[in-house]
């Protein structure tokens, strides 16, 4: 659903991560265990949400995250994050990097990040109402490019292009044999970041 080269964010994007999967004990807050850690950029348009983008990322390291905006946010852009120590290489990467810390401002992390806080709340909701909350691993990246190919064109005013574009990058991607299909082992779009 997500076609090659699309072009990326711009203006003022908001970064963060979201953990998705079930209730797990120990291992604290940055912690994936057998959750996966999906890093989202949302767009600022005024006090609403633009565009956005998703992918599922290793960790929570710059390894993993700075790559993840590389390929989401146009270079030059501003891209506001938490006090996350992993995302203090941006501004080397080519980025007006803002910082909202969150830890002792007093404010929540919604209010500080709300675009993007808003859009994993949406996520969750999308995955448990629609797939009822089983959600496997390994699939996990092709639901992310579906909620990304709705949550995008929520306001399109010509709902029927929307199925158009959609048969349009299905005839433009070369054949996945039923085993990429069904065993989610090869895709026709970038990789996972991370």
């Amino acid at each position: 659903m997500i076609r090659p080269g699309r072009d990326q964010l711009a203006g003022e994007v908001e970064v963060d991560e979201t953990f998705v999967g079930g209730v797990e004990e120990g291992g604290g807050r940055r912690h994936v265990g057998k959750k996966a850690l999906v890093a989202i950029a949302a767009q600022v348009d005024g006090k609403g949400i633009g565009r956005i983008r998703m992918a599922v990322v290793r960790d929570s390291s710059a390894d993993s995250l700075v790559p993840f905006v590389k390929q989401s946010v146009a270079l030059g852009r501003v891209v506001i994050t938490d006090g996350l120590p992993s995302y203090l290489g941006l501004e080397a990467a080519g980025y007006v990097h803002r910082q909202r810390v969150i830890q002792g401002s007093g404010k929540k992390a919604d209010t500080l990040l709300p675009r993007v806080h808003r859009v994993a709340s949406l996520l969750k909701r999308w995955l448990l109402g629609t797939h009822q909350g089983r959600v496997e691993r390994r699939h996990l990246p092709y639901y992310l490019d579906e909620f990304t190919f709705r949550f995008n064109r929520r306001t399109s005013r010509s709902r029927g292009l929307l199925f158009y574009r959609l048969m349009e990058q299905a005839v433009n991607l070369g054949p996945l044999p039923r085993q990429a299909l069904v065993g989610g082992t090869q895709r026709n779009t970038p990789p996972q970041v991370g």
